[in-house]
């Protein structure tokens, strides 16, 4: 879902780092074989994910929602060989085209994919993260960083995907679906929670980044 203006987007893909060949592929065959394509955080996107990884240099992360991994492989390029990646989804098709393109990329001994119920899933998990990434079923935005804050050390991220929602966010309440309601409130809880520093960046269909304060 995209909610910046085309030529916009164009432009910016025309001045930004090419994504990588596999990359590439990665995002022909989810377009050819899986259902919603648009899903796939896709190039612009996919850009800046590697570069957060590179500034941040994660040793552990947490992903919740893989789809077919682009963005697993993404935040993977910027972390150290002896890293670890957990990535959780409840789609147990998709996870022969997540080992493979991680297989091809030479990310299989850091990404982990682990499939099931996110929120069950996450308390069980033990030790810190230093980059939470969430992009998976909206109703349960607000659980899934309520329960990752305990899981993030001081000074570690989370970033959350489609906090624009196609510009639903902006609409009369009384006009906002189920999901659009559920986003809404992630970036309202967000904003306001005292362990929290937080910026909404309009890349593609919204990305809030937050920094744990205390």
């Amino acid at each position: 879902m995209e909610f910046i203006d085309e030529k916009l987007e164009n432009y910016s893909l025309v001045h930004t780092e090419e994504e990588p060949e596999i990359l590439k592929k990665l995002n022909r065959e989810t377009c050819l074989k899986v259902m919603r394509p648009r899903m796939i955080s896709g190039h612009l996107q996919g850009r800046f994910l590697s570069m957060l990884s590179h500034m941040i240099c994660p040793k552990r992360v947490l992903e919740i929602g893989t789809y077919t991994g682009y963005s697993a492989l993404c935040i993977a390029e910027g972390m150290p060989a002896d890293s670890e990646l957990i990535t959780i989804d409840i789609n147990e098709e998709l996870t022969p085209m997540v080992e493979k393109y991680s297989q091809l990329y030479g990310m299989q001994d850091i990404v982990k994919m682990i499939v099931g119920d996110a929120s069950q899933i996450i308390p069980s998990l033990k030790g810190s993260f230093d980059l939470v990434f969430i992009d998976a079923d909206k109703e349960n935005y607000t659980l899934y960083v309520k329960q990752c804050l305990d899981l993030v050390h001081k000074g570690g991220y989370i970033v959350i995907d489609n906090v624009l929602w196609s510009g639903k966010v902006i609409a009369e309440k009384s006009h906002m679906d189920i999901e659009t309601k559920a986003i809404d409130q992630v970036n309202k809880f967000v904003a306001t929670c005292p362990h929290l520093q937080q910026i909404l960046l309009p890349v593609r269909d919204g990305l809030m980044i937050c920094r744990k304060i205390s």
